[in-house]
């Protein structure tokens, strides 16, 4: 994108390169907002055997503290359950057999990917990956800010919309050839007031014995709700 600035620098309208009081008054980042969260929808998952699992998605958050998710594939029988917190993951893994209790340290030491609570629930809603910071760049192309954040040796880059503040691609790589994710957000709808990706794409790049490995999620949520009332969050292995 930044060859193709130059060449056609010249008929074309160059973007603009904000200084920090300028990206203060005009860039808007929207966060979601919300206490509890609950929503349900249709999910295809593509994991790096090849095997692909289609089926339903129920999924419930509590802002900044959980994050829980049940997967069925169908005939009623759960393929996945899962709970994320600030400190792990823990994943009951029916389809192959497989437990995982692992926390975010372990998760990098492992897979060589840099994830936490706050990163996947900010992937989930289309938020800005970071909070924004003077230190990141920030450029304005057309209908998009092109935002570049670097954290912990990893490096975003979030095509964030002028339009509602919501995040529509990002891509993060490591700055150590590790592992690395890209979102893609193609639809929003409006709920309560507030832009909500209903369809997502996402692929995860991680390493490990066999090599670095792919996984894709496809998920398109069909109903979305705010509750101001505690929910639960059922987990057990």
């Amino acid at each position: 994108m930044i060859i193709l600035a130059f060449i056609f620098g010249g008929c074309a309208k160059r973007p603009n390169l904000y200084t920090s009081d300028e990206v203060m008054q005009e860039f808007d980042p929207a966060y979601l907002d919300f206490n509890y969260l609950s929503a349900r929808g249709r999910i295809v998952i593509e994991e790096a055997s090849g095997k692909t699992t289609r089926g339903t998605i129920n999924f419930r958050a509590k802002k900044d503290s959980i994050i829980w998710f049940s997967v069925t594939p169908g005939l009623g029988l759960e393929a996945f359950r899962g709970v994320i917190t600030k400190d792990k993951v823990r994943l009951k893994d029916r389809l192959n057999g497989e437990d995982i209790n692992m926390s975010f340290i372990e998760i990098t030491d492992r897979y060589d990917l840099k994830l936490s609570l706050e990163l996947l629930q900010n992937l989930m809603y289309a938020n800005v990956p970071n909070e924004f910071s003077y230190r990141d760049r920030l450029i304005r192309v057309g209908q998009y800010f092109e935002l570049t954040q670097a954290r912990d040796g990893i490096r975003y880059h979030s095509r964030v919309s002028t339009r509602h503040g919501k995040v529509q691609e990002l891509t993060s790589t490591s700055m150590l050839d590790k592992g690395g994710l890209l979102a893609n957000y193609p639809v929003f709808e409006d709920v309560e007031g507030q832009p909500f990706p209903n369809k997502m794409l996402l692929k995860l790049s991680y390493n490990s014995p066999e090599g670095t490995q792919v996984a894709i999620v496809n998920l398109e949520m069909t109903k979305v709700e705010f509750s101001p009332y505690p929910l639960n969050f059922p987990f057990q292995f």
